[in-house]
């Protein structure tokens, strides 16, 4: 198994981290863990798949959605 430091956590995010754990009743470390493993596995959903799924030709629409070269995503604040 790896290990990791995270140096420069603003207080408030190490509150927040802190009670989360204990709403959950677990160490703060296993809470990190359980998050960081939910971020890395989650499968990030495209907007224009999404309105494919709710509103494309399987559900009776036609959606003429132009194409886009990839991007990166914006930086969350």
């Amino acid at each position: 198994m790896a290990n990791i430091s995270i140096r420069k956590l603003d207080d408030d995010v190490f509150f927040r981290l802190r009670t989360l754990a204990e709403e959950h009743g677990v160490s703060m470390e296993e809470e990190v863990r359980r998050i960081l493993k939910q971020a890395v596995t989650t499968q990030q959903v495209k907007l224009g798949d999404m309105a494919l799924q709710l509103f494309g030709k399987e559900q009776g629409v036609e959606l003429d959605l132009p194409r886009h070269a990839a991007h990166d995503p914006m930086e969350r604040q």
